[in-house]
């Protein structure tokens, strides 16, 4: 069968299509016959910097839609055949991928595989972000950054779904403004003016959770404009910078919280609060309206080019390798 590989960290050319041998699933796995897999900015950053390769060479890939192809011993919630969606720690660049029965999902009546390539790992993120570790209430006002990516996407629209009466956006370029707005966002603000707009927007209160993935200068920023008791979410470090760190001073006066969140690190940790956490974001897919929407599609072959595009920063929405 076909993957995608790495042998060393870099850019995007060095991502190979290689013929490996079919993989067979051990205790507790399933092997994916693969119709979609997803491309995340976590995969940009395992090939460039080595974001959670533990070693070479690496198959890239953190979630799949395909049909089980065979279950290990002491699976038995899964058959071959079987249409499922799947969330991994790596390896869903590929014809067969193997995925732990664990973080494996049966695809939700009425949705296509395509789809389904969407959900496993922007869903429960976005979920997760707001109702686990933000805590969601009725009134709330969000900011969310990224917001024309994939969390982006679905976080203003879960927001708006869970009672926020105001949602912020913020967005590399006006150009991804118009896909925010689709999105629940009732404003969008640019990178380098966002604090100074929020407080604008809000009379000088700032808002009371904001997601942010981004790190830096920017996770400072985004504390400034969080309102008394407020919450920010960290879920990431795409800006690559020194990681953050708060003390008494920074959260005392305006009794804030700060928090973070890993899909990567739930699933590893904790398999069956993940579970419940997708049947929960996936249901507000079926039953609530949110979508993804999926703007790029690529062959198994052209991961490379996907990889340049979603460096570029001009992406929107989900983008896929169709296998």
């Amino acid at each position: 069968m076909r993957a995608m590989i790495f042998e060393e960290f870099g850019g995007p050319e060095v991502l190979r299509l290689v013929d490996v041998p079919e993989p067979t699933p051990g205790p507790g796995e399933v092997t994916v016959e693969v119709a979609y897999a997803g491309i995340n900015f976590a995969d940009v950053l395992a090939r460039a910097e080595g974001y959670r390769v533990d070693a070479l060479p690496f198959r890239p890939g953190l979630e799949v839609a395909g049909r089980v192809l065979a279950v290990g011993e002491g699976v038995t919630a899964f058959a071959p055949g079987q249409e499922v969606t799947s969330f991994m720690s790596g390896g869903g660049y590929s014809e067969i991928a193997v995925a732990p029965a664990a973080t494996t999902f049966p695809v939700p009546h009425g949705l296509d595989l395509r789809t389904a390539a969407t959900l496993p790992s922007v869903l429960p993120t976005a979920y997760a972000l707001l109702h686990d570790v933000a805590r969601l209430r009725e009134g709330d006002t969000v900011l969310v950054h990224g917001a024309a990516g994939g969390v982006g996407t679905v976080a203003g629209q879960l927001a708006r779904l869970g009672g926020a009466s105001a949602v912020y956006g913020v967005v590399s370029t006006f150009d991804k403004a118009p896909h925010a707005l689709k999105s629940g966002y009732d404003q969008v603000f640019l990178t380098p003016t966002f604090d100074a707009d929020v407080l604008a927007a809000t009379g000088g209160r700032g808002v009371d959770i904001a997601l942010e993935p981004v790190g830096g200068d920017n996770f400072r920023r985004t504390l400034a404009v969080t309102a008394r008791f407020g919450r920010l979410v960290s879920f990431g470090n795409s800006g690559s910078a020194a990681p953050w760190q708060i003390g008494p001073a920074d959260v005392y006066p305006a009794g804030l919280t700060v928090s973070g969140f890993s899909l990567l690190g739930l699933a590893a940790a904790d398999p069956v609060r993940l579970q419940q956490l997708a049947d929960a974001a996936f249901r507000a897919v079926t039953d609530g309206g949110v979508e993804l929407p999926v703007t790029a599609e690529f062959a198994l072959a052209d991961a490379a080019t996907a990889h340049e595009l979603v460096e570029s920063r001009s992406t929107t929405g989900k983008l896929l390798l169709r296998v």
